[in-house]
Parts: structure tokens; sequence; C-alpha cells
């Protein structure tokens, strides 16, 4: 019996792939797989290269990172185990030209490095501006600076002249190409300039209240790396260490380049959500397509059953005919995701290197895997049934019907799709909301579609309708169970490609809003008290007409409902640094713009109250109602909190964890801080100017040389990084679009013609009694309209509503459909589903009717 089976199975397989009807099948299986397991070669080979280079982006096999000089403790320890060390120290300072060479200022990311430097990695340096640079294992020599070629070009200087920095001058003799332990460079604000330690003294820049920051790395064996490791954080846990660990903390790759892995982590996000919606349809499209098939085999099945094959060969044979189909369709799948990846490292160029390792054999396996799972618990449960057949159906056409596939089945396949599904979206929210919001989704659209048909068979006078809108309310009406079946699947589908217009168009702008093209892109801070009126003047003569103006205090938090606060109160590691460090407070007698109160009310010029923000009281544990005491140089201030405000730290305007709704506290010590966008240069201050052989002098530098004492970030180039950045990733979302796009329209074209058969039928049957076919191609046209119409409307509703809950939960967007998205979705069902039916019913009214009889009978 085990040869006949297969022998069967091997025979229906080769004549149904000739006459097509595997083709849908393996379509949406393949795509599926593909868009699984393009996102998860992606993922599995970024992976692996953040693990690889992780050494070398943090300069060695561990770091150590302290805002002030390494405990001699650490040191005896590394050198104790036998492990190489190095520490350098980097802070932000002003670097500048001299006045002969123009005397243009920056803001610099100051590094001094000694000799050793790096322990793994390599410096990559450069002898011009258009050198691709040499691998050195040299450091800066004595009174001699490397810096970023974009310094060079800021401050109008070339290799060979001067830089001052704090007390003394450097002559600038490399430029830097590539620095080990500077992270992934995304998001760096301010050009590099590196030193040899034995120099930094000379500066004169680290004084007491100097924000410095001193990154101890080691590198050796890796059983005394992790033991290093080990004994270092128990170090920095224990409160008798404390005061002399102010914010020491063990640096991984993670913690040293977050903006890089923030921004990967969002396109992952939004790469699953495309790959989830893909497999969700191929889902819906193989149910439907099954089920056809199993419906167009029930006369072959009953004639095997009188030629005497038994059920369980049939069941047998036609499983292994599926799981062939389903092992090639995952095959090509595979293969299919394998090209698909190399398209979204070729669109992330420059956010990720290119040279990644090989792929695991994961990707594969679960490709694998999800295709089989797709076909065997949506697929085989209909084609099971075709092995009770009874014999007698070959006389008797009305008796061996499919029914309805078992509640147990159905619920074990979807359950175990569902897990493999939230599996693979890698973030809980995402795969519940997404794969939780279809599952939803669907029972409303039957429930939905239900009570519509209904209402439409009462809703029809068929005593003064039209004729054609009669027979077509009785198609629908004569058979509730397809109707319901059909608009429903129609919905999914109409629902995915709704959700997918509306992230590209709402969601991913919203993303964009986040950082508009025209935010700040200067931070000015240190302004001081006295300098506030002429330094507003100087942004308004310089053209500047809008600028977030706020006064900033430092602050430590001390007490929260009259109890005093440390870090060890907290074992969350973020609040711990919060708590250990000074806030930067503010006051504003109007609530900003670009923060929503999301708990509480924002009374301006209420006393004793403070707004905080939400994630901050998050993670402190704080809510409405509790008073907070900060120490604001040596004064307490006691305030109660009556907002929680949440605030958009990508608009890159000033933004503040805790603000007093009042214009200013009395009696503290403050400066100000101030975001603007500097104006455009004018054409001739892009360029020399020949009479003097300088040239103009920037906004910028007029601004420095006007308040000497203040601090200018620029941030042009972040946001240039930022948009760039977006570009790229929404590049590699809607690249696999595609393979939605595809099954949405299989799902389509499958729900529609899934009743061409009973179709067929009927029409001959009206032909024969004398219908034209002007009449039935109106009646085909008007059911397919209104169930377009019908299932469009019901998936904008729920696109919106997923689309909402993904915005809120998993991307963090503000965002608000537009109440004309169910006009136009319903519009698109109707149009979509009329064209799906041209194409797959075109030849129900051209098939002559004898024919089409003589196969019912």
């Amino acid at each position: 019996m085990n040869t006949l089976f297969l022998k069967l199975g091997w025979r229906t397989l080769f004549r149904d792939l000739r006459a097509g009807e595997l083709r849908l099948l393996i379509v949406a299986v393949t795509l599926a797989v593909a868009a699984l397991t393009a996102v998860g070669f992606f993922a599995d080979r970024l992976k692996g290269g953040l693990q690889r280079d992780a050494q070398q982006l943090l300069g060695g096999d561990a770091v150590l990172r302290s805002d002030g000089v390494t405990p001699p403790a650490f040191i005896a320890k590394a050198q104790a185990l036998g492990l190489k060390a190095v520490s350098t120290v980097t802070f932000p300072t002003m670097g500048r030209a001299r006045d002969e060479d123009g005397g243009a200022s920056k803001l610099v990311a100051f590094k001094g490095v000694p000799d050793g430097y790096p322990l793994r990695g390599a410096m990559k340096v450069s002898e011009s501006t258009e050198g691709a640079g040499q691998v050195t294992r040299e450091i800066p020599a004595r009174g001699t600076a490397w810096a970023d070629a974009s310094l060079l070009d800021a401050l109008g200087l070339q290799l060979g002249k001067t830089i001052l920095m704090g007390d003394a001058s450097f002559t600038l003799t490399r430029i830097i190409v590539q620095e080990p332990d500077r992270g992934a460079g995304f998001i760096s604000f301010s050009p590099r300039v590196m030193i040899n330690q034995a120099d930094v003294a000379a500066t004169g820049l680290i004084q007491p209240a100097s924000r410095t920051s001193y990154r101890f790395a080691v590198a050796g064996d890796a059983i005394a790396v992790k033991a290093y490791v080990k004994w270092a954080a128990d170090e920095i846990k224990n409160p008798a260490n404390q005061s002399g660990l102010r914010g020491a903390r063990l640096e991984s790759l993670e913690s040293g380049s977050p903006e890089m892995h923030q921004t990967l982590d969002r396109a992952e996000k939004f790469l699953n959500l495309v790959a989830l919606l893909a497999a969700l349809l191929s889902a819906v499209a193989v149910a439907i397509v099954a089920r056809g098939f199993a419906a167009k085999h029930l006369d072959d099945c009953a004639m095997l059953r009188v030629l005497g094959q038994p059920q369980r060969t049939i069941a047998l044979a036609y499983a292994f005919e599926f799981v062939v189909a389903g092992l090639f369709a995952s095959a090509l799948g595979v293969a299919l995701g394998f090209a698909v990846h190399y398209g979204f490292i070729l669109l992330l160029a420059g956010l990720v290197e290119t040279a990644l390792p090989a792929p695991t054999f994961w990707p594969v396996a679960f490709g694998m895997g999800m295709g089989l799972t797709l076909l065997l618990a949506f697929g085989l449960p209909p084609v099971l049934q075709l092995a009770q057949v009874p014999p007698l159906r070959v006389i008797r056409r009305e008796v061996g019907n499919l029914k309805p596939a078992s509640l147990v089945v159905l619920g074990v396949g979807m359950a175990g799709f569902a897990a493999l599904l939230v599996a693979a979206s890698s973030d809980l929210k995402l795969g519940l909301i997404s794969v939780g919001g279809f599952l939803g989704a669907v029972l409303v659209f039957a429930l939905a579609s239900y009570v519509a048909v209904k209402l439409l068979r009462a809703s029809v006078n068929e005593a003064t309708a039209p004729r054609w809108l009669v027979l077509a309310t009785r198609q629908l009406s004569a058979r509730p169970a397809y109707a319901v079946v059909q608009i429903s699947a129609l919905a999914v589908g109409l629902l995915a490609l709704m959700l997918l217009v509306l992230l590209r168009t709402d969601l991913i702008s919203s993303w964009r809003q986040a950082t508009p093209a025209d935010a700040p892109n200067r931070f000015v801070i240190n302004v001081q008290p006295e300098q506030g009126d002429a330094f507003q003047q100087a942004l308004r003569a310089g053209g500047v007409k809008k600028f977030d103006w706020y006064p900033m205090i430092r602050g430590r938090l001390v007490a929260v409902n009259g109890k005093a606060v440390t870090p060890d109160d907290f074992a969350d590691e973020r609040a711990k640094r919060l708590v250990d460090r000074d806030f930067n407070l503010s006051t504003s007698a109007q609530q900003p713009t670009y923060n929503q109160v999301v708990a509480g009310r924002w009374i301006a010029g209420e006393q004793d109250a403070i707004s905080v923000e939400e994630g901050l009281a998050k993670t402190l544990g704080l809510k409405l109602g509790d008073r907070l005491r900060f120490d604001i140089a040596g004064q307490l201030s006691d305030a109660k909190i009556t907002s929680l405000r949440k605030v958009d730290w990508g608009s890159m305007h000033v933004n503040f964890f805790v603000m007093y709704p009042v214009a200013q506290l009395a009696d503290v010590p403050v400066s100000y801080i101030s975001a603007f966008r500097a104006p455009e240069p004018a054409p001739q201050d892009v360029r020399s100017n020949p009479a003097d052989g300088k040239r103009p002098q920037s906004f910028d530098n007029a601004l420095v040389k006007a308040f000497p004492n203040i601090t200018n970030v620029d941030m042009s180039s972040t946001l240039s990084q930022v948009q760039r950045v977006l570009d790229q990733v929404i590049g590699a979302v809607e690249f696999l679009f595609s393979f939605t796009l595809a099954a949405g329209l299989v799902v389509l074209f499958a729900a529609v013609t899934a009743t061409r058969e009973e179709r067929a039928r009927e029409f001959a049957i009206m032909r024969a009694l004398g219908a034209r076919a002007s009449l039935l191609r109106q009646v085909q046209r008007a059911e397919l309209a209104g169930v377009g119409l019908l299932a469009g409307f019901l998936a904008s509703l729920a696109a919106l509503a997923v689309g909402w809950a993904l915005a809120r939960y998993v991307f963090d967007f503000s965002w608000t459909g537009s109440w004309t998205v169910p006009i136009f979705g319903s519009l698109a069902g109707a149009v979509l589903a009329l064209a799906a039916g041209w194409w797959g019913l075109r030849s129900v009214l051209n098939t002559p009717v004898v024919e089409t009889l003589r196969k019912a009978q």
C-alpha cells in the first residue's frame, strides 16, 4: 500500500501541476516564506556582523566608562589579571582658528590618547582630505593634533595650520578617516580632535566641573576578561564604592552606540511588520485555494472509491502531494528571500557594514518550517476530507460535499501558525497586535458580512428594484456562507493593502515629521542671564525668526514624598544613573507646544507644581501627586507633580525631564539654552573674498565672537544624517512591500474565483432559461461591486484601528487616521473586486451552456 499511495500521489501531483490547480497555492507559500526569510537572513547576518565587530567598535574586550579618573583599584585589578589596558579622556570643547587664519570656531569632541591606543582595531589616517587613509598603530606626537576632515573645512584650515584649544595650540598633521572605538559614528554632532594624552594638562580644559568622560579599556585572555568584567560589575554595585565611582558603568556595543541600534531596531520592526502581513495574507490565500482545490477533486475521489481505493491510500496520496508542493514552494521562497536580503544590504548601505558574515542555517530552517506549517495548517484540512467522499457521489452529486473544517484542527493550526509569526516578529507587541488584530478583524468581518447579507435581502424590494439588482441580491443571499467567506477574505486582503498605504503615507510621514527638514540645527548653552536680551537681538538681527528660549537650572533629586533617595533605592540601571547625577530643570509659564500633557493638567503660573516627562516618571516609579525635592546649588525646592508630559526627543527642540509651570524660580543660579535654525549663508559667504584673502565671518562665528562664553552646537550634520537614514529605511520597507502587495492580490483573486464553479452552473441555468448575457454581466458586476464596497469599508475601519495600535504601542508615533479612509477604501475595494472578477471570472459567461451543464451532471 505504501508504494500505491506514492504512485498515486506523484500522478496527482504532476496532473495538478500541469492543470495549474496548484499554481496559486505555490505562489502564496513562496511569497510568505520569501518575505519572512528575507528579513530573517538580513537580521541574522546583521547580528553576526555586530557581534564580530563589537571588540573593534569598543576599542577593547571590555570598557569601563566613568565621569572621573579611573580608580586605581580597577587599574591594579587589570594588571593582576595580566590584561592590557589604556585609558582615554573625552569631552566637548571649542576649537578655533587663529585670527590670522580667519578666527572661526567650532564645537569639537576632544580626545586624549596614550601609547598603546587602541587595544582592538586600528586607526586609519590620511595626510590629505582626499586620501583614502592608511592603517596606523601610532598616536599624535606631542604638540600635534589629528582631526576629522569636516573640522578643517568648518574652520577654513589645512594640514600644517594651527588649532587653538584652551590654553594650548596644536599643529594639525593628519586627517582621521577611521576611529575604532568611536562606535558606529551615527549622530556624532561634533567633529573629533585627537591629541597625545601627555598634552591634555597643558590645555587647562579639565576643571572640577568639566563634563569629562574617561574610558578604561582592557583586552587579553577571554577568561581573564570575563573575570575582570564580573569583578568590575560587583565593584560598581557595591554601595561602599559609590562615592568614588560616580557615573561608572561597563560599556557594551549596545550602550556604546544606542542611536544606531535604535534606528536599526525600528527598521527591523517595519520590515517584520511587512513580512507578517505577507504571511497572514498567504495563510488566507492558502485556505481559500485549498478549499477550492478540494472541491474540484470530489468527483475524482468518488471514482477512486468506486474503483476500490481505501480512504487511507487517498488521504496519504493527497498529503504526500501537498507536502511535496510545500517543500518545493518553501525552498523556492528561501532562495528568493536569500536573494532579496541583498537588496536590504544595498538599500541600508552606510547604516550597516556590507561585508557581513555568512548567515547561519537558522533562517533556512525557519523558512522551510514556516512554509510547511502554513500549508499543513491551512491547506491540508479541507484536502484530507477528500478521503471521506462516499462512492455514491458518482451517481448522486448532492452527497459528499465538503464540510467546515473541524474547530479543533483549525484551532491547532491557527495557534501554531500564530505562535510562529509572533516569534518571527522579534517583538511581542508587534506580533500580538499584528496577528491578534488580524484574527479579531476576521471575526468582525464574518459577523458584519453575515448581518449585511441578511439586511440586503430584506431591504431590496423585488417588485420595484431593477432586475439585475434583484438577481444579484438573490445570488448573495442564496449562499450566505459563501458570501461571508468571500467578503471576509476580500476584507482581509484589502486590510493588509490599506494598512500598507497608511504606513507609507501616515506612519512613515509621522516618523519623518518627528525630525522635520526645518527643525532647529543649532543648540546654544551657557548664555548668561545678563546676555539674554542681547543674544536674542543678535538672533533676530541675523535673520532667525523662531527660536526656543528656556532657562536651564541644575538640580539633584534628593527626596520623593519626604523620603531621601539614593541610587541604591532603585534596581533599574537607568534609574540609578538618573538619581546619581544632576537634572537639567527649567521653567515656563506656557506649556511647550511640542510637549503633550498625557496626565494631570498644566496650569500656567501654578506655584508649588512641576511637570515630569512620562518616561522619567515610569523609570523612577513616580506618579501624579508625588512631591519631589531638588537640591539646586544648596537650595532645596519642593513641588508636587501636577502633570505628566509626552516629550518628542527627536523633534530637535529643547526638551526637559522636569519643568516648573512658572516664569522663573527666585534666587537660583540659572543659565539659558536656545535652539534655532541658523540662517542659510548667502552665496558670497561660502567662497573666499579675493580682496583680503579671508572668508567673510559666518553667522556662527559672529555669534561666538560676540558671546565668547557660549557653547554653540551645530546639529546640521546630524539632521542630514537622520533624514538620510530615514530615506534608506523607508526604501527597504517599500522594497519588501511588493511581497505583501502580491500576497494581497493573490487573496483577492482567490476570494473572487473561489465560487467560480457554482457561478458557472447558476449562470448556465439562467442562460438556458433565456437570460441574456448582458443581464448576467450586470448581475456579476453588481455582486462584485457590492462585495468589494462592503469589504473595503470593513477593511478601512480595521486598518485604522490596527494602524493606530501599531503607531501608539510599537513605533511610538502620534498618529490619527483621516476620516476619508473609509470612503476611498470602499471605492478601492469595489474597483479591485471588479478587476479581480473580470480576470478570474471572464470565462464563466463565455463557456457554452451545454458544456457547463454536462460537467454539472
